[in-house]
């Protein structure tokens, strides 16, 4: 068996979580004995038995794959679309069902909304967006799996360790993940905030107010930029007084998860899938302004050191036997 990940998005252009996702789900799979490459777009001698693409191809992409005998695996994280109100989830039904009929298929070919339906499996970060795949998109509810993310071992069994006074957030200082507006609550809210992250770019308008309001009040806020050192990353975790991330949309995030592994008290945006990910093993925060903010994490920060720990996630190498089962059964189906 041989599997090659495929995506939209160069990782040298937007770093981040995923990329961590998709780098450790192939080293994973090599480890457990299955043979993984990237897609060479310019090289038109590689095969594969299977493309893992993470994202949502087009109906002609996999319709070229099937014809070259390649079955296709659709791994989305819906992270938008995974945090709509159910009222503008149904709006997005109807649309797109209305939008099908009336539109050309050249227009609607391009949205790739039949990738779910075509693909020989789609993989799922949460129950919740499963659900999605097959409500939203029609997928098939038998091709629908479940995967979550997986931790590395470093977390898993990284040691306990007195808690201190500093609350974490591990992000992408950007727009969508609020650490802006995370670090003003923290300021109205006097709960010291440790930020462990970098922008996608120096000139982004939310990192540099992010930045400033850091150095107006150090006592509260503290950032060193992003942590490539997992065991001190482990380790800050374990230090820490809890785990904070307030995203306005999110599908599964891989810190939240690194510090439940290190046994660190979670403060999460209430969305789907924080909850279908930690149910009630984690504190809730509406997405809303630092104000209202404030009071959630003044709340959770005086809490925080009776909570009880979460549960440990799964580790990597969970995630390589869940997937190899998966593509065993793509390439045995009939057909």
């Amino acid at each position: 068996m041989k599997v090659l990940f495929d995506h939209h998005l160069p990782f040298a252009l937007a770093h981040g979580g995923f990329q961590r996702q998709l780098l450790q789900t192939k080293s994973a799979l090599e480890q457990a004995g299955v043979e993984t490459d990237f897609v060479c777009w310019w090289d038109d001698a590689q095969r594969g038995d299977i493309i893992h693409f993470a994202g949502r191809p087009a109906a002609d992409y996999i319709a070229f794959a099937h014809g070259r005998g390649c079955k296709v695996v659709v791994a989305e994280l819906l992270t938008a679309t995974g945090s709509r109100s159910p009222g503008t989830l149904a709006l997005q039904k109807y649309l797109t069902a209305v939008l099908r009929k009336s539109l050309p298929a050249a227009f609607t070919t391009r949205m790739a909304w039949d990738a779910y339906r075509l693909a020989d499996a789609c993989v799922a970060n949460t129950g919740w967006e499963a659900h999605l795949m097959n409500y939203l998109f029609g997928a098939p509810r038998e091709r629908v799996h479940v995967v979550p993310n997986g931790v590395e071992e470093i977390f898993l069994n990284s040691a306990p360790a007195a808690r201190g006074q500093w609350l974490v957030c591990a992000a992408t200082i950007t727009e969508r993940k609020r650490v802006l507006e995370l670090a003003e609550a923290a300021v109205a809210a006097r709960t010291p905030l440790w930020v462990v992250g970098k922008p996608y770019s120096d000139s982004d308008s939310c990192a540099q107010k992010f930045s400033a309001l850091a150095k107006q009040q150090p006592q509260i806020l503290r950032h060193e930029g992003a942590i490539a050192d997992r065991a001190r990353l482990a380790r800050i975790y374990r230090e820490a007084r809890g785990f904070v991330l307030l995203s306005a949309m999110e599908t599964r995030s891989l810190s939240a998860e690194e510090a439940a592994a290190c046994g660190c008290p979670l403060l999460l945006s209430d969305l789907p899938w924080s909850r279908s990910t930690f149910g009630g093993h984690a504190v809730y925060c509406p997405v809303a302004g630092p104000r209202r903010t404030a009071g959630f994490l003044r709340k959770f920060y005086d809490a925080a050191p009776s909570l009880e720990p979460p549960p440990k996630p799964a580790a990597w190498s969970d995630v390589a036997r869940r997937l190899k089962t998966i593509y065993e059964g793509v390439l045995n189906a009939p057909g």
